[in-house]
């Protein structure tokens, strides 16, 4: 190799590398935080051992995300193209190159799943079933209407099942179920709400799916969870099994509420919602809402008593 083809060969690995890193979504990784919520709510977040064994299906969800955003990426390649904001992505606009996206999405999968088996036998289940339906999404799924935003909840719900299978739950009711799929439904419908805003007579060229959805019908269907969700929460708050807290928890209702309220305002007044994970990051209100919520769901859970 000539002198000037090692800084050009360098600086391609670099490229690739970062592009790599970008493709991953890193950021998008607070998703996975819920797979503690069986933990915390079960009362054993300070117990190292469970808190270990949490914090590595923590790791392999991390994982084998990372994995399936590179797959749909390479999937939605061409489409990336034609969209305002996703045309910036590495392999659409050609930072990294597809036969590297293909290896280390292989590599992210395996790694997560051995991983997750050596873990525990129905935790590797759980995240072999969020890979597959994932896959399926990235092929297929994500252009039947409704059914697209409902498969992604359900990856939500199996980041709470994880947890529970790894913590062995003894008090953890069945609502938090039902609230974290509302809570995904609901993230969800914002985001095809804000896909169609953004892309506006070009958003069925982006994503296929988008011309099955119009304004009226997703701040409809908008409505009808965010309504659900609160409710559904309010009676998680005030099951007797919650928690180790009782009905205590429903000191944490309001935080829930402005979250919800703040997010609408977000989606309908401010025009965002396309990222819900960043914007929990990016929108200050909203992030110091979450801390202060999660502040007292464990004050109520291990200091009062």
């Amino acid at each position: 190799m000539s002198s000037s083809s090692a800084p050009a060969s360098l600086a391609g690995e670099r490229k690739n590398f970062t592009g790599l890193l970008r493709t991953m979504r890193p950021r998008q990784w607070v998703k996975s935080v819920i797979v503690f919520a069986a933990l915390v709510f079960d009362g054993k977040l300070f117990v190292p051992e469970l808190f270990a064994k949490t914090l590595a299906m923590f790791i392999a969800f991390c994982l084998i995300s990372s994995s399936v955003y590179i797959i749909n990426d390479l999937v939605d390649m061409e489409k990336d193209r034609q969209h305002p904001r996703k045309r910036s992505r590495p392999l659409a606009s050609g930072q990294l190159e597809a036969r590297i996206a293909v290896a280390a999405a292989a590599l992210l999968a395996v790694v997560a799943m051995g991983g997750a088996f050596w873990l525990d036998l129905w935790a590797g289940v759980v995240l072999l079933i969020y890979l597959v339906q994932n896959i399926a999404y990235s092929f297929w799924l994500k252009n039947i209407v409704i059914l697209d935003v409902m498969v992604l909840a359900f990856g939500f719900l199996l980041r709470v099942l994880a947890g529970v299978v790894v913590v062995q739950v003894d008090n953890f009711s069945p609502w938090l179920y039902i609230c974290v799929t509302l809570l995904a439904l609901f993230l969800g419908f914002g985001k095809r709400r804000q896909e169609i805003v953004l892309l506006e007579g070009e958003a069925a060229n982006h994503r296929a799916i988008l011309s099955e959805y119009n304004l009226p019908l997703l701040d409809q269907i908008i409505s009808m969870v965010v309504t659900a969700t609160l409710v559904s929460y309010t009676f998680y708050s005030f099951d007797a099994t919650t928690a180790l807290a009782h009905s205590k928890m429903l000191l944490t209702v309001p935080f829930v509420f402005y979250m919800l309220a703040r997010y609408l305002y977000l989606v309908h007044v401010k025009h965002l919602g396309g990222a819900p994970d960043e914007l929990l990051l990016e929108d200050r209100p909203l992030l110091m809402n979450s801390i202060l919520w999660a502040m007292a769901v464990v004050a109520l859970i291990y200091v009062w008593k």
